[in-house]
Protein backbone atom coordinates (compact mmCIF):
# COMPACT_ATOMS: atom_id res chain seq x y z
CA UNK A 1 0.00 0.00 0.00
CA UNK A 2 0.95 3.60 -0.54
CA UNK A 3 0.97 5.64 3.32
CA UNK A 4 1.83 8.65 3.87
CA UNK A 5 3.20 9.57 7.84
CA UNK A 6 3.50 13.11 8.50
CA UNK A 7 5.95 13.89 11.33
CA UNK A 8 7.81 10.96 9.83
CA UNK A 9 11.21 12.81 11.13
CA UNK A 10 10.06 12.49 14.77
CA UNK A 11 10.70 9.64 16.86
CA UNK A 12 7.08 8.10 16.47
CA UNK A 13 7.24 8.99 12.64
CA UNK A 14 10.45 7.64 12.31
CA UNK A 15 9.83 4.20 13.77
CA UNK A 16 6.58 4.15 12.06
CA UNK A 17 8.03 4.47 8.69
CA UNK A 18 10.75 2.20 9.17
CA UNK A 19 8.15 -0.46 10.62
CA UNK A 20 6.64 0.41 7.25
CA UNK A 21 9.28 -0.13 4.74
CA UNK A 22 10.30 -2.93 6.19
CA UNK A 23 6.83 -4.97 5.82
CA UNK A 24 7.07 -3.68 2.00
CA UNK A 25 4.73 -0.69 2.27
CA UNK A 26 5.58 2.62 -0.43
CA UNK A 27 6.38 5.09 2.02
CA UNK A 28 6.55 8.75 1.93
CA UNK A 29 7.39 11.35 5.00
CA UNK A 30 5.65 15.20 5.41
CA UNK A 31 7.59 17.26 7.65
CA UNK A 32 8.77 20.64 7.90
CA UNK A 33 12.22 19.38 7.19
CA UNK A 34 14.65 17.26 5.51
CA UNK A 35 15.85 14.13 7.81
CA UNK A 36 19.19 12.86 7.84
CA UNK A 37 17.53 9.29 9.40
CA UNK A 38 14.76 8.77 7.10
CA UNK A 39 17.54 8.99 3.79
CA UNK A 40 19.34 6.22 5.93
CA UNK A 41 15.37 4.21 4.75
CA UNK A 42 15.35 5.77 1.45
CA UNK A 43 11.69 7.19 1.97
CA UNK A 44 10.29 10.12 0.07
CA UNK A 45 10.24 13.02 2.29
CA UNK A 46 8.21 15.87 0.91
CA UNK A 47 8.45 19.15 2.80
CA UNK A 48 5.43 21.85 3.94
CA UNK A 49 3.46 23.06 6.76
CA UNK A 50 0.21 21.26 7.59
CA UNK A 51 -1.11 24.57 8.82
CA UNK A 52 -1.33 26.21 5.77
CA UNK A 53 -2.73 22.93 4.04
CA UNK A 54 -2.08 24.09 0.17
CA UNK A 55 -1.02 22.12 -3.04
CA UNK A 56 1.91 20.37 -0.74
CA UNK A 57 -0.23 18.97 1.08
CA UNK A 58 -2.45 17.79 -1.30
CA UNK A 59 0.18 16.21 -3.25
CA UNK A 60 1.89 14.24 -0.56
CA UNK A 61 -2.41 12.89 0.04
CA UNK A 62 -3.28 12.29 -3.11
CA UNK A 63 -2.68 8.52 -4.37
CA UNK A 64 -2.75 6.92 -0.67
CA UNK A 65 -4.21 4.73 0.46
CA UNK A 66 -3.80 5.82 4.22
CA UNK A 67 -2.69 8.56 6.03
CA UNK A 68 -0.84 8.04 9.68
CA UNK A 69 -0.50 11.49 10.83
CA UNK A 70 1.70 11.94 14.14
CA UNK A 71 2.37 15.53 13.56
CA UNK A 72 1.67 17.60 16.58
CA UNK A 73 3.55 20.43 18.86
CA UNK A 74 3.91 18.09 21.92
CA UNK A 75 5.17 20.18 25.43
CA UNK A 76 3.91 21.42 28.73
CA UNK A 77 4.33 25.17 27.50
CA UNK A 78 3.63 27.48 24.69
CA UNK A 79 0.80 30.04 23.80
CA UNK A 80 -2.74 28.85 23.01
CA UNK A 81 -2.62 30.16 19.17
CA UNK A 82 0.68 28.07 18.52
CA UNK A 83 -0.96 24.78 19.59
CA UNK A 84 -4.26 25.64 18.39
CA UNK A 85 -2.88 25.92 14.94
CA UNK A 86 -0.91 23.14 15.15
CA UNK A 87 -2.52 20.62 16.87
CA UNK A 88 -6.36 21.37 15.85
CA UNK A 89 -6.35 23.25 12.28
CA UNK A 90 -3.11 21.03 10.84
CA UNK A 91 -5.14 17.97 11.51
CA UNK A 92 -8.07 20.02 9.75
CA UNK A 93 -5.51 20.02 7.08
CA UNK A 94 -4.55 16.96 6.93
CA UNK A 95 -8.74 15.63 7.08
CA UNK A 96 -9.42 17.68 4.64
CA UNK A 97 -6.64 16.66 2.31
CA UNK A 98 -7.20 13.31 2.94
CA UNK A 99 -10.95 13.62 2.08
CA UNK A 100 -10.46 15.21 -1.30
CA UNK A 101 -8.06 12.51 -2.33
CA UNK A 102 -10.20 10.11 -1.32
CA UNK A 103 -7.91 8.31 1.28
CA UNK A 104 -9.55 4.95 2.58
CA UNK A 105 -8.25 5.11 6.73
CA UNK A 106 -6.92 7.60 8.68
CA UNK A 107 -4.73 7.17 12.01
CA UNK A 108 -4.49 9.83 14.55
CA UNK A 109 -1.93 10.07 17.30
CA UNK A 110 -3.16 11.10 20.60
CA UNK A 111 -1.90 10.75 24.02
CA UNK A 112 -3.52 9.83 27.41
CA UNK A 113 -3.38 13.43 28.71
CA UNK A 114 -6.94 14.22 26.69
CA UNK A 115 -8.77 12.33 29.27
CA UNK A 116 -6.42 13.30 32.44
CA UNK A 117 -8.10 15.52 34.97
CA UNK A 118 -5.72 16.09 37.50
CA UNK A 119 -6.28 12.85 39.99
CA UNK A 120 -4.85 9.45 39.91
CA UNK A 121 -5.85 7.24 36.47
CA UNK A 122 -5.76 3.81 37.44
CA UNK A 123 -7.06 0.92 35.33
CA UNK A 124 -8.86 3.39 33.76
CA UNK A 125 -10.40 2.75 30.21
CA UNK A 126 -12.02 4.66 27.02
CA UNK A 127 -14.79 5.09 29.34
CA UNK A 128 -13.12 7.50 30.90
CA UNK A 129 -14.25 11.18 29.67
CA UNK A 130 -12.88 14.35 28.12
CA UNK A 131 -12.71 16.60 31.33
CA UNK A 132 -13.97 20.15 31.58
CA UNK A 133 -10.87 21.83 32.06
CA UNK A 134 -7.64 21.24 31.43
CA UNK A 135 -4.13 22.46 32.73
CA UNK A 136 -2.26 22.86 29.48
CA UNK A 137 -2.67 23.64 26.34
CA UNK A 138 -1.31 20.69 24.47
CA UNK A 139 -4.13 17.84 25.84
CA UNK A 140 -6.73 20.77 25.68
CA UNK A 141 -5.92 21.18 21.70
CA UNK A 142 -5.00 17.39 21.32
CA UNK A 143 -8.38 16.56 22.69
CA UNK A 144 -9.84 18.92 20.27
CA UNK A 145 -8.16 17.33 17.15
CA UNK A 146 -8.90 13.89 18.41
CA UNK A 147 -12.90 14.57 18.62
CA UNK A 148 -12.51 16.18 15.47
CA UNK A 149 -11.09 12.83 13.81
CA UNK A 150 -13.11 10.22 15.28
CA UNK A 151 -16.63 12.41 14.48
CA UNK A 152 -15.15 12.56 10.53
CA UNK A 153 -15.10 8.60 10.57
CA UNK A 154 -17.25 7.35 7.67
CA UNK A 155 -17.39 4.64 5.11
CA UNK A 156 -15.21 6.59 2.57
CA UNK A 157 -12.80 7.64 5.29
CA UNK A 158 -12.74 5.49 8.38
CA UNK A 159 -10.45 6.95 10.99
CA UNK A 160 -8.80 6.04 14.76
CA UNK A 161 -7.33 7.86 17.51
CA UNK A 162 -4.30 5.70 19.12
CA UNK A 163 -3.69 7.03 22.78
CA UNK A 164 0.21 5.47 23.69
CA UNK A 165 1.71 6.64 27.00
CA UNK A 166 4.81 7.89 27.72
CA UNK A 167 6.50 6.49 24.65
CA UNK A 168 10.66 5.81 25.18
CA UNK A 169 13.61 4.62 23.94
CA UNK A 170 16.81 4.91 21.48
CA UNK A 171 16.44 8.43 19.16
CA UNK A 172 13.66 10.02 21.54
CA UNK A 173 14.64 13.83 21.66
CA UNK A 174 11.31 14.59 24.08
CA UNK A 175 11.21 12.15 27.74
CA UNK A 176 14.00 10.15 27.03
CA UNK A 177 16.63 13.22 26.39
CA UNK A 178 15.46 15.14 29.56
CA UNK A 179 15.35 12.16 32.05
CA UNK A 180 18.89 11.96 30.84
CA UNK A 181 20.08 15.14 30.58
CA UNK A 182 18.22 16.77 33.42
CA UNK A 183 19.57 13.78 35.28
CA UNK A 184 23.29 14.42 34.45
CA UNK A 185 23.04 17.83 35.60
CA UNK A 186 21.59 17.10 38.94
CA UNK A 187 18.14 18.68 38.46
CA UNK A 188 16.15 15.61 39.13
CA UNK A 189 13.89 15.76 42.30
CA UNK A 190 11.72 13.51 43.50
CA UNK A 191 7.98 14.75 43.98
CA UNK A 192 6.00 13.32 46.88
CA UNK A 193 6.90 10.75 49.31
CA UNK A 194 4.92 7.89 47.28
CA UNK A 195 5.70 6.80 43.52
CA UNK A 196 2.83 6.80 41.71
CA UNK A 197 2.73 3.34 39.23
CA UNK A 198 2.88 4.39 35.60
CA UNK A 199 2.44 2.75 31.97
CA UNK A 200 5.05 3.40 29.22
CA UNK A 201 5.28 2.16 25.58
CA UNK A 202 8.43 1.07 23.61
CA UNK A 203 8.89 2.87 20.64
CA UNK A 204 8.55 -0.56 18.78
CA UNK A 205 5.53 -0.85 19.72
CA UNK A 206 3.51 2.14 19.69
CA UNK A 207 4.91 2.23 15.91
CA UNK A 208 3.28 -1.29 15.49
CA UNK A 209 -0.01 -0.59 17.27
CA UNK A 210 -0.02 2.44 14.54
CA UNK A 211 0.37 -0.26 11.66
CA UNK A 212 -2.02 -2.68 13.42
CA UNK A 213 -5.12 0.05 13.53
CA UNK A 214 -3.86 0.69 9.42
CA UNK A 215 -4.46 -2.76 8.91
CA UNK A 216 -7.82 -3.03 10.30
CA UNK A 217 -9.31 -0.01 8.79
CA UNK A 218 -8.06 -1.43 5.64
CA UNK A 219 -9.62 -4.95 5.75
CA UNK A 220 -13.38 -5.90 5.54
CA UNK A 221 -16.07 -3.67 6.15
CA UNK A 222 -17.03 -5.78 9.20
CA UNK A 223 -13.78 -5.79 10.70
CA UNK A 224 -13.54 -2.14 10.01
CA UNK A 225 -16.41 -1.11 11.78
CA UNK A 226 -15.12 -2.60 14.90
CA UNK A 227 -12.54 0.09 14.89
CA UNK A 228 -13.40 3.27 13.07
CA UNK A 229 -14.49 5.84 14.81
CA UNK A 230 -12.97 4.90 18.11
CA UNK A 231 -10.11 6.21 20.57
CA UNK A 232 -7.51 3.31 21.79
CA UNK A 233 -4.93 3.49 24.87
CA UNK A 234 -1.76 1.64 23.60
CA UNK A 235 0.99 0.84 26.70
CA UNK A 236 3.60 -1.65 27.33
CA UNK A 237 0.97 -3.62 29.73
CA UNK A 238 3.24 -3.26 32.91
CA UNK A 239 2.67 -0.56 35.03
CA UNK A 240 5.75 0.36 37.35
CA UNK A 241 6.57 2.85 40.10
CA UNK A 242 7.20 6.58 38.09
CA UNK A 243 10.86 7.38 40.04
CA UNK A 244 12.22 3.40 39.29
CA UNK A 245 11.47 4.03 35.45
CA UNK A 246 13.35 7.10 35.60
CA UNK A 247 15.90 5.62 38.02
CA UNK A 248 16.16 2.93 35.24
CA UNK A 249 16.42 4.81 32.66
CA UNK A 250 19.32 6.86 33.98
CA UNK A 251 21.31 3.83 34.72
CA UNK A 252 20.98 2.94 30.90
CA UNK A 253 22.77 5.89 30.69
CA UNK A 254 25.03 4.75 33.93
CA UNK A 255 24.30 7.81 35.71
CA UNK A 256 23.14 7.65 39.47
CA UNK A 257 19.22 7.34 40.55
CA UNK A 258 17.34 10.28 41.64
CA UNK A 259 17.93 10.81 45.72
CA UNK A 260 16.68 14.36 47.01
CA UNK A 261 13.10 14.56 47.24
CA UNK A 262 10.40 18.08 47.07
CA UNK A 263 7.05 17.87 48.35
CA UNK A 264 4.41 18.13 46.08
CA UNK A 265 3.34 21.67 47.67
CA UNK A 266 6.52 22.79 47.35
CA UNK A 267 6.56 21.77 43.62
CA UNK A 268 3.78 23.13 42.25
CA UNK A 269 5.00 26.65 44.22
CA UNK A 270 8.06 26.43 42.47
CA UNK A 271 6.11 25.18 38.90
CA UNK A 272 3.99 28.76 39.68
CA UNK A 273 6.68 30.98 40.33
CA UNK A 274 8.91 29.29 37.07
CA UNK A 275 5.77 29.74 34.98
CA UNK A 276 5.39 33.19 35.73
CA UNK A 277 9.15 33.95 35.28
CA UNK A 278 9.03 32.52 31.89
CA UNK A 279 5.72 34.45 30.97
CA UNK A 280 7.63 37.84 31.26
CA UNK A 281 10.98 36.71 29.99
CA UNK A 282 9.64 35.87 27.06
CA UNK A 283 11.89 32.71 26.67
CA UNK A 284 10.76 30.82 24.02
CA UNK A 285 11.94 27.09 25.58
CA UNK A 286 9.89 24.98 27.63
CA UNK A 287 10.17 25.57 31.22
CA UNK A 288 12.30 23.23 33.63
CA UNK A 289 8.63 22.98 35.41
CA UNK A 290 4.98 23.24 35.08
CA UNK A 291 2.22 22.70 37.38
CA UNK A 292 0.94 20.18 34.72
CA UNK A 293 4.03 18.38 34.77
CA UNK A 294 4.09 18.40 38.57
CA UNK A 295 1.00 17.06 38.61
CA UNK A 296 1.28 14.22 35.68
CA UNK A 297 4.81 13.34 37.81
CA UNK A 298 2.53 12.83 40.94
CA UNK A 299 -0.41 11.02 39.95
CA UNK A 300 -1.37 7.13 38.70
CA UNK A 301 -1.26 6.71 34.86
CA UNK A 302 -2.15 3.08 34.36
CA UNK A 303 -4.72 1.84 31.53
CA UNK A 304 -6.57 -1.35 30.58
CA UNK A 305 -5.37 -1.85 27.17
CA UNK A 306 -7.76 -5.08 26.25
CA UNK A 307 -9.78 -3.06 23.77
CA UNK A 308 -6.56 -2.32 21.82
CA UNK A 309 -5.54 -6.32 22.47
CA UNK A 310 -9.14 -7.42 21.33
CA UNK A 311 -10.16 -5.02 18.56
CA UNK A 312 -6.86 -4.60 16.74
CA UNK A 313 -4.95 -7.57 18.32
CA UNK A 314 -2.19 -5.33 20.04
CA UNK A 315 0.39 -7.19 22.34
CA UNK A 316 3.36 -5.22 23.67
CA UNK A 317 6.75 -7.37 22.46
CA UNK A 318 9.26 -5.44 24.41
CA UNK A 319 8.99 -5.22 28.34
CA UNK A 320 10.19 -2.92 29.96
CA UNK A 321 13.94 -4.54 30.94
CA UNK A 322 14.43 -5.44 27.21
CA UNK A 323 13.68 -1.73 26.45
CA UNK A 324 16.15 -0.41 28.78
CA UNK A 325 18.88 -2.99 27.44
CA UNK A 326 18.29 -2.02 24.00
CA UNK A 327 18.53 1.93 25.37
CA UNK A 328 21.99 1.02 27.41
CA UNK A 329 23.55 -0.78 24.01
CA UNK A 330 22.70 2.76 21.71
CA UNK A 331 23.74 4.97 24.24
CA UNK A 332 27.02 2.97 24.61
CA UNK A 333 27.48 2.66 20.87
CA UNK A 334 27.59 6.19 20.55
CA UNK A 335 23.40 6.22 19.16
CA UNK A 336 22.32 9.34 21.17
CA UNK A 337 25.63 11.07 20.26
CA UNK A 338 25.22 10.94 16.86
CA UNK A 339 21.54 11.59 17.07
CA UNK A 340 21.41 14.59 18.69
CA UNK A 341 24.51 16.20 16.63
CA UNK A 342 21.87 15.44 13.55
CA UNK A 343 19.41 17.00 15.48
CA UNK A 344 20.99 20.07 16.82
Amino acid sequence: MKVLVTGGGGFLGGEIVRQLKEAGHEVASFSRQHHKYLDTLAVTQLTGDLTSGGEALSSAVNGCDAVIHCASLASSWGSWDTFYRINVEGTMRVLEACQKAGVKALVYTSTPSVVFNGQDMEGADESAPYPKNYEANYPATKAMAEQLILKSNSPTLRTIALRPHLIWGPRDTSLTRRIIEQGAAGKLRRIGEKSKLVDTTYISDAAYAHILAMEKLLSTPEEAQKVAGKPYFITGDSPVPTWEIMDKILAAAALPPVKKTISKKAALIAAAMTESYWKVSSKGQEPTLTRWVVNELSTAHWFNISAAKRDLGYEPKVSVEKGLLLLSEWIKNGGQKEFLADKN
